[in-house]
């Protein structure tokens, strides 16, 4: 769902022809404005939106494609665009289809947020295949996030020989992998802190991950994804 007329098409025909069918609305997270509307009883202007689901980044719904949901109140879910990045590349490696993040957004709630009864037929609307291949680095970027594999550390490393090797072997698991490693700045001669990316084998390995960083003598800071920080540096 963008700003509701798919929506208001599948609203229509149903209830003329299916009315014990369910439709669910998947909007995603960072442009939820047909939920927006539903919830305020009107169309209202969303403050900022996220526009990496650019097919659906949509800031205030229509009019009449409010009153048709709001007449049938369908299942409104918001899909986190990390979760949609991971269905674009499971359609691509699973299934060879390619889909813009808009078109991803259905399948991307089934097994999440959609409870679904044994037995029912699901159908998932997959529609929209603008999509750029130099993005893929960012989708890629954006799943491993969400998934919890992927992680941002600010690191003050010692200025002496050898202190990135003992980072390596007492701070990182057997299945980890540094992604990134950048200088912010040298603050003086004795420290010099590292923006640091890590991949994790399985986002279980984070605990352990974190109680050796703990133990390091080292200063380590993890850089929240939903911090100003991070859409700073990564």
């Amino acid at each position: 769902v963008g700003g509701g007329g798919m929506l208001g098409g599948c609203l229509t025909w149903f209830a003329d022809h299916h009315p014990d069918c369910r439709v669910i609305a998947v909007e995603p997270a960072g442009a939820p404005c047909v939920a927006a509307a539903l919830e305020a009883g009107e169309p209202v202007t969303l403050d900022s939106i996220d526009t990496f689901v650019d097919g659906a980044a949509v800031r205030r719904c229509g009019e009449l494609t409010h009153a048709i949901a709001a007449a049938h109140r369908p299942e409104m879910l918001a899909v986190p665009e990390g979760q949609i990045c991971t269905e674009m590349l499971d359609l691509y490696q699973t299934d060879g289809i390619i889909a813009e993040p808009a078109g991803a957004l259905a399948p991307s709630a089934i097994g999440h947020q959609l409870e679904i009864e044994p037995g029912q037929t699901v159908v998932a609307i997959l529609s929209g295949g603008n999509n750029d291949v130099s993005r893929y680095s960012e989708i890629v970027e954006l799943s491993l996030v969400h998934e919890g594999r992927k992680h941002y550390f600010l690191v003050n490393f010692p200025q002496e020989p050898g202190a990135l090797r003992r980072f390596l072997d007492e701070v990182l698991g057997p299945d980890d992998d540094i992604t990134l490693f950048e200088y912010v700045k040298r603050s003086n001669r004795e420290l010099g802190p590292a923006l640091v990316g890590v991949e994790l084998g399985t986002p279980e390995d984070l605990g352990a991950l974190m109680v050796r960083m703990n133990r390091s003598p080292m200063t380590v800071e993890p850089v929240l994804p939903d911090s100003p920080f991070y859409r700073f540096l990564v």
